[in-house]
Formats: structure tokens, sequence, C-alpha cells
């Protein structure tokens, strides 16, 4: 266990940064998935910012990658486009 009371700080710190990363990690995943199982150009082109910008905020806080985040975004513009 920790001796300092810096260190004791630090870990529960740490412990709340993982608990809201993996949430909004899952949240995005679970948005990106949604719109994959959409057939309507509609519905998809309308969920497209929301998701962009989900990407793009856990991208600038460094929970997933920033080229990961571009690949995301690439591949949900290329799938919308291919939408009937």
């Amino acid at each position: 266990m920790a001796n300092h009371k810096s260190s004791i700080k630090r870990i529960r710190q740490e412990e709340t940064r993982r608990l809201r990363n993996r949430y909004h990690g899952k949240t995005m995943r679970n948005a990106v998935r949604k719109l994959r199982s959409t057939t309507d150009k509609a519905e998809a082109t309308a969920m497209y910012p929301g998701i962009i910008k989900m990407v793009d905020k856990l991208a600038k806080t460094n929970v997933i990658h920033k080229n990961k985040a571009n690949n995301l975004k690439s591949k949900l513009a290329i799938y919308i486009n291919k939408l009937a």
C-alpha cells in the first residue's frame, strides 16, 4: 500500500480516470457499431456528426490514438457514402 498522501490521492485519481475513459470508450464503440448496422442513409448521416465529435474528443484526451480516430472517421464516411 502507498505510504504518502500524494500517492494515495494519485491512485484514487487514476482509478476515477480509468473508469471514465473505459465508459467513454465503450460508449463510442457502441455508437460506431450502431451506425455500421444502420442501412438508412438519412439516419446514418444524422448520426455521423455526433459520433465524429465523440471520436475527436477521445483522441484529444488520448483515450484512443489520433490515427485510430482518423481511420474510424474515414471508414464511417466511406460506409455512409456507399449506402443507397
